[in-house]
């Protein structure tokens, strides 16, 4: 089970720390502010003897290397760093194999340990790469963006991106700890954060409605900063991927599945886009959720005044809700049908969505009939 190691943040305590506990693989989410500047002791606490290859890239390096750098000098534990491309764009064999090189001639040992210090990409990338250099090496998740602090740095997850689709190649591969700095949230762009809440929203529908139902007051706060309510949505979205996380680590008994929630459509979304500016993963993300609550409707499952609650906040926060709403084409039925079926949750040649029955009441639909799919969609792709 979680065990909680500080009282919350949002009871006023600078810091908090949630255990994931896993089969030999346990590690702590340490949840706070000046955690870049305290990596280095940090490290060292967890991580007796290993020496620290920080993987970044470009827009972050410029704010956060230095005084990471700075950290793990103290405690003599740099051995150099490795700079790629912001975006989408790096989570490809290309830079996979440029990054495990430039690793191997930093000299990181089978003992030492990489640092993923970046948003949902970095840590990908770098995860990936730790989980292959030298049959494995060990993993310090320290997440920068509001999406990577609630979702991707914790559970393992690991990839690239092919043609195909978003992470159809990659590992499971735990951090040994994760640093989620929320002061460095302060230099997030609005639209990565907006990007970002569409994560933190997801764990409220798809199984706590009273947390979505507390967004739906308090997320002008939550984008502020102002007061404690930022800290309480990272605090309770980690809480619930660290929750589901130990119930089904590999995704094998279809809990972990749940966090998918908007995910088939929303990374078939986003392989149309070319992973790129105009469409970020959370952007995607909030039109697959709300596609996946308005194919539910149309199969009597939900309730229509539960999906239009979802499109009323997602409109209320600034994120997009329609395919219409992609920067650009947009794609057509054929086109989306081929992505999704490309996806990792498609198993036997049956497409698996997660629908719901409600906000925070999602499952997995196992083989979801293509010909109604097909229907739902051409009427989505043709709405303007």
């Amino acid at each position: 089970m979680m065990r909680d190691g500080a009282t919350a943040l949002a009871s006023g305590q600078s810091e908090t720390t949630i255990e994931v506990t896993l089969p030999g693989r346990s590690y702590p989410i340490v949840i706070g502010e000046g955690l870049i500047a305290s990596a280095g002791r940090r490290i060292a606490a967890a991580l007796p003897g290993a020496r620290c290859a920080v993987v970044t890239d470009q827009n972050v390096a410029a704010l956060y290397l230095a005084p990471l750098k700075e950290s793990l000098e103290a405690q003599g534990l740099f051995l150099g760093d490795a700079v790629v491309a912001a975006g989408e764009a790096s989570k490809s064999f290309p830079v996979l194999a440029r990054l495990c090189e430039t690793l191997l001639k930093l000299g990181v040992e089978r003992g030492d340990c990489v640092v993923a210090l970046g948003g949902g990409v970095v840590g990908d990338l770098a995860g990936f790469a730790a989980s292959i250099l030298r049959r494995g090496v060990r993993l310090v998740q320290a997440p920068t963006t509001l999406l990577a602090q609630v979702d991707s740095s914790v559970g393992g997850k690991t990839g690239i991106d092919t043609p195909q689709g978003k992470n159809l190649i990659g590992t499971f591969h735990q951090p040994s700890l994760v640093l989620a700095d929320v002061s460095v949230l302060s230099t997030l762009a609005p639209r990565e954060f907006r990007a970002g809440y569409a994560e933190v929203m997801k764990y409220g529908l798809l199984g706590d409605a009273p947390f979505f139902a507390w967004l739906e007051q308090h997320w002008p706060q939550v984008f502020s900063g102002d007061g404690g309510e930022r800290l309480k949505a990272i605090e309770t979205s980690v809480r619930a991927k660290a929750s589901i996380v130990e119930a089904d680590e590999r995704e094998e008994t279809g809990k972990r599945a749940l966090l998918n929630l908007g995910h088939t459509f929303g990374h078939a979304l986003e392989a149309f886009a070319g992973y790129s500016d105009r469409l970020l993963h959370g952007e995607a993300i909030a039109i697959g959720m709300r596609l996946a609550f308005t194919y539910s409707v149309e199969q009597g499952l939900c309730p229509a005044e539960d999906a239009g609650c979802v499109e009323r906040h997602l409109a209320a926060v600034g994120l997009p809700a329609r395919i219409a709403d992609i920067l650009g084409k947009t794609p057509t039925t054929g086109q989306l049908l081929r992505l999704m079926a490309q996806d990792k949750k498609v198993k036997g040649g049956k497409l698996a969505l997660v629908l719901v029955r409600g906000i925070g009441e999602a499952f997995v639909e196992g083989d979801v009939p293509l010909d109604r799919l097909t229907a739902f969609l051409e009427r989505e792709c043709a709405t303007r």
